[in-house]
């Protein structure tokens, strides 16, 4: 693969975009109708190097998540991080409807929200990991884009800075809320999920491939490490580290109570390179030491 072109400056996104220059250098708000797609169609694969906001509205179609597909019924948003690489536009992409908001990792300098954006841990999702709203969260979602939009078009001021900011954590903060009641509300596509996950766990396990890791396992399932671990903790209590620990601990109990293996053997047996990492574990999760398990049951 070639070099990703990189998209340097909300000014060049808005000449490609085919959008008059913006009227702050690092952030910048504009309707989908008023843009034009077509110099992006023409990039095999690109990043950006600020954070990008959508909302998309009015798609005909469908977007596949994991193995099930949803209808654009509603809006559905995107968020896109620096550097995140995004592959060539199909013509005729461009969203009928929708906004999109776009900010520099400078705009944010030394303020609160700058400190805690990592925790917003969508903006690591992959782009078939969209929020999809509801009718009701679409219009908070397009009320508060309004609002920066207003602000954005009102001019720099003493003030404005920090209001846009205000403006954007707080639709960050609706964002995490909605995001939460997806995990919530798709129940089924949930539960496909774990029993895949337990799939992919049992078949490491059962190759002898090593203890896997988040990332490996998240690939797996087609997800990114964060979507599965943010998933798993709304609907399970456990990130995926926890979950895939807590599997490990299942699986030695039961090689501990049903074989003669040595612990050592056993630690091996699940990926672990070092028995001494394996004993940590399992005492720190069971409060007692594998031979001490192991005895507790004869």
């Amino acid at each position: 693969m070639n070099k990703p072109y990189l998209i340097n400056s909300i000014s060049e996104q808005h000449r490609l975009l085919g959008l008059p220059k913006p009227k702050h250098p690092l952030v910048s708000v504009f309707r989908h109708e008023d843009a034009t797609y077509a110099n992006l169609t023409e990039l095999q694969h690109f990043t950006l190097n600020f954070y990008c906001i959508s909302i998309k509205k009015d798609y005909d179609g469908k977007l596949q998540y994991g193995h099930r597909h949803y209808d654009f019924d509603e809006g559905m948003m995107a968020f896109i991080s620096p550097h995140q690489l995004l592959m060539k536009l199909s013509p005729g992409s461009k969203p009928p409807g929708g906004m999109t908001l776009m900010f520099h990792p400078d705009f944010i300098a030394h303020t609160p929200l700058a400190a805690k954006i990592r925790n917003f841990h969508f903006f690591s999702y992959e782009l078939h990991e969209a929020l999809h709203l509801s009718g009701q969260e679409e219009a908070t979602i397009e009320a508060l884009f309004a609002s920066i939009e207003s602000e954005y078009q009102t001019g720099i001021d003493a003030f404005s800075r920090e209001v846009m900011i205000a403006q954007i954590e707080l639709l960050l903060q609706y964002s995490s809320r909605f995001y939460a009641r997806q995990f919530i509300t798709r129940k089924v596509a949930n539960d496909e999920i774990l029993i895949r996950l337990e799939a992919v766990l049992d078949q490491y396990w059962a190759q002898q491939k090593g203890l896997p890791t988040v990332q490996q396992v998240a690939r797996e399932l087609n997800l990114s490490p964060d979507y599965l671990s943010d998933m798993l903790r709304t609907v399970s209590g456990q990130t995926a580290q926890q979950h895939i620990q807590a599997r490990v601990i299942e699986k030695a109990k039961e090689l501990l109570t049903t074989t003669s293996l040595q612990v050592s053997e056993i630690a091996y047996q699940m990926g672990f390179e070092y028995p001494q990492s394996f004993h940590k574990l399992f005492k720190n999760k069971t409060n007692m030491s594998p031979m001490e398990y192991r005895a507790s049951f004869n």
